[in-house]
């Protein structure tokens, strides 16, 4: 079996991944607020 060499992994895409799905979490979340506000501004 290979030695494991902790690092040693290419991880450009998997952070660029990522990076992507923390992008889409907080577009996300700035949609569920506006939404919010705003049907608290038409109920209020």
């Amino acid at each position: 079996m290979a030695e494991f060499e902790h690092g040693s992994m290419e991880i450009a895409e998997q952070e660029k991944t990522f990076n992507s799905f923390l992008k889409f979490a907080g577009y996300g979340m700035l949609g569920a607020l506006v939404f919010l506000f705003l049907l608290g501004l038409v109920n209020g």
